[in-house]
């Protein structure tokens, strides 16, 4: 079975998530800077097919799209240019980056492990890529 693979998009950091082969468990998988994410997918798109993109949607607490939506939609314009054959679909994270928080600080990390912001992001990725899997599978 193919992969699912999530996205937790910012303008420094992108945080990748990926799904096993079952689609049962979502699993950090790298943060990359948004520049090298093309050539990054070519790479991994050789050796795993993915059938489906998820990228966190940011949304306001009413569910408006936040400030960061449009450049959401442009990194969705360059994943459908260069992966057309990959769908992609939105999904909420608002929380995520917190939830990620929380988890690194319960973690049992050491203080400058915690402080690391790419590890932030790829466990949003992840958060991101689990939630879309338990909504989808009822």
């Amino acid at each position: 079975m193919p992969r699912i693979m999530a996205f937790d998009y910012g303008t420094k950091r992108i945080g990748i998530a990926v799904t096993d082969p079952l689609q049962i468990i979502a699993t950090g998988l790298e943060t990359i800077h948004p520049k090298d994410l093309v050539e990054y997918l070519k790479k991994y798109l050789i050796k795993e097919v993915v059938e489906l993109f998820v990228v966190g949607e940011p949304k306001q607490m009413d569910g408006s799209p936040s400030q960061s939506a449009p450049m959401i939609k442009g990194f969705v314009t360059i994943l459908k240019k260069n992966f057309p054959t990959v769908p992609v679909e939105m999904m909420d994270e608002r929380f995520t980056s917190k939830m990620a928080s929380a988890v690194i600080a319960h973690s049992g990390l050491k203080k400058m492990d915690r402080q690391d912001k790419s590890r932030i992001d790829t466990i949003s990725a992840t958060i991101i890529l689990q939630s879309f899997l338990e909504k989808n599978s009822r």
